[in-house]
């Protein structure tokens, strides 16, 4: 009865917070914006042959924005930037850059998206991964998102798209951490670092802003530009805000279940695997999101069985605790446009959630390096902001 009344409150307590964040996280309304504001978009580019002519063709039929796109080569061992030159050579709004030689102590993306925004012409900066693809009006959208919030950096998350069982499984889980765990009435109303967040596939940023807090170069060694950035501006004093970019941009980040591994694991000590949150965040999914549906079967199976010490009233518990640690998923599955099937096995994500954030954290006590994108990154102390 009373490992039921705990999962019930700790699964009360994310749904809650889920339901009142989706009345204030919105898709940016339709542009109604006066003249076409000028843009810089900006794409950091390391081996991306096989997706970055889709970014191009997809920030290429924007509307409502005047437009120049910088692509910078970081690097690549493929075809990226022989792709890219023949967008050039067809369309004079795109540029080719190269990045020069990654200095000690940078990630490498961070490195990229600063060089972008120094090369950059507008006082409207959006920084976009290779595998985005941005919607006909996101753009305009996106911007008339910035002016409306009066916010110096705004990010969004973009509809994900997923195919392999991994992928469908943790993936989704991006939202339900967002919406769940930080209250975007008082991220809103306040300025500290702790409740900035964003999307590191997404951002739009004001120039002089940008520059006053040190941009990307504030977060050089980071790996989780999309918590690390708006933490940045935060910092410098400028305030932070989020928007649904599901209609705005679509995304698939990865393409198999040993990509997903890498991908989120290789910044998870920034950000739920820290050693200061790990615990606290283990012991609040696990009682909330995993507890009550073990305790659901658990129960009903005693029942049938005619076992001793199950109570109706635990069961009751259990089944309502159950309902909370659902009722998040299976709204952004319908929401955000997401797999059913990743929902209904929530609690096996939560699982494998925190077992790869546990590996992570291991691997960084361990001293083991973490890989991207051909780079090896050793570990450093959870970076502040």
């Amino acid at each position: 009865m009373a490992w039921a009344l705990v999962g019930l409150v700790c699964a009360a307590v994310p749904a809650l917070l889920f339901r009142a964040n989706l009345r204030r996280y919105l898709p940016p309304p339709a542009p109604a914006l006066e003249k076409r504001p000028a843009v810089s978009v900006l794409i950091p580019a390391r081996n991306e042959e096989a997706s970055i002519g889709g970014a191009l063709e997809a920030v290429l039929g924007s509307l409502g924005v005047e437009l120049e796109v910088l692509v910078l080569d970081d690097g690549s061992s493929d075809r990226t930037g022989e792709v890219v030159a023949d967008f050039a050579r067809r369309d004079p709004r795109v540029r080719l850059e190269v990045a020069p030689a990654l200095p000690a102590g940078w990630c490498g993306k961070q490195h990229a998206c600063a060089v972008l925004a120094e090369r950059a012409g507008a006082e409207l900066l959006v920084f976009v991964d290779a595998d985005v693809r941005l919607a006909p009006e996101g753009l305009a959208r996106a911007v008339g998102f910035l002016e409306a919030s009066g916010a110096a950096l705004v990010s969004g998350f973009p509809r994900q798209e997923t195919g392999t069982w991994l992928e469908r499984l943790l993936i989704p889980l991006m939202h339900f951490l967002l919406l769940g765990f930080l209250p975007l009435g008082r991220m809103r109303r306040l300025r500290h670092p702790a409740y900035g967040a964003g999307c590191g596939q997404l951002f739009l940023a004001r120039r002089a802003a940008y520059r006053a807090s040190g941009g990307h170069g504030a977060i050089r060694g980071s790996l989780h530009d999309g918590l690390k950035l708006p933490r940045a501006f935060r910092q410098a004093g400028f305030s932070t805000d989020l928007f649904d970019a599901t209609g705005v941009a679509s995304c698939r980040m990865y393409r198999s279940a040993a990509e997903v591994w890498r991908g989120l694991s290789k910044n998870a000590t920034e950000g739920v695997a820290a050693p200061s949150t790990i615990l606290p965040f283990t012991a609040l999914l696990m009682l909330g999101q995993v507890l009550p549906p073990a305790l659901l079967v658990a129960g009903a199976a005693g029942a049938l069985m005619g076992a001793g010490g199950v109570t109706m009233p635990a069961v009751g518990l259990a089944a309502l605790g159950t309902a909370l640690a659902y009722a998040p998923r299976l709204a952004a599955a319908v929401r955000f446009r997401q797999p059913l099937s990743g929902a209904l096995l929530h609690p096996l994500a939560i699982f494998v959630f925190l077992l790869l954030q546990w590996s992570a954290l291991a691997r960084q006590i361990a001293g083991r390096p973490a890989g991207w994108k051909g780079r090896s990154y050793a570990p450093r102390p959870s970076l502040g902001g």
